[in-house]
């Protein structure tokens, strides 16, 4: 695949993990990197979740990650007409994909075992 495709990687990032990054590292092998972040308000409301860190501060910490080209601001579901509006040619996701979008757009990769961020939520909470 051409790296000058735009590919997006839709996530929360409400706690970073190897997880988050074996996927945006398998996901810059497809072309540059976008993150569709969710915003703070669709986070709380959708994942229930207390956010350690605001919209602006995970995008800082995403934007630093040299894997990742750019970060936008996104609804906690994905659209197909969020993806044509911002250009994106496939989205990529792991195993839990949930986003409405035609399969001819993703890119589904297997989760990473044994994490994920309700995990951690769960080991910090004992």
């Amino acid at each position: 695949m051409k790296k000058n495709k735009r590919i997006m990687v839709d996530m929360t990032c409400s706690i970073l993990h190897h997880g988050h990054i074996r996927l945006l590292k398998k996901a810059s092998k497809l072309g540059q990197v976008i993150v569709a972040l969710t915003n703070d308000k669709e986070a709380i409301k959708y994942k229930k979740i207390n956010l350690f860190l605001n919209f602006n501060e995970r995008k800082e910490i995403l934007e630093s990650i040299k894997y990742v080209t750019k970060v936008i601001k996104s609804k906690s579901l994905i659209t197909e007409k969020f993806l044509k509006a911002n250009k994106i040619d496939f989205l990529v996701h792991g195993s839990d994909n949930s986003n409405p979008v035609n399969p001819k757009y993703l890119k589904i990769f297997k989760r990473t075992k044994k994490i994920s961020s309700s995990f951690i939520r769960k080991i910090i909470r004992k």
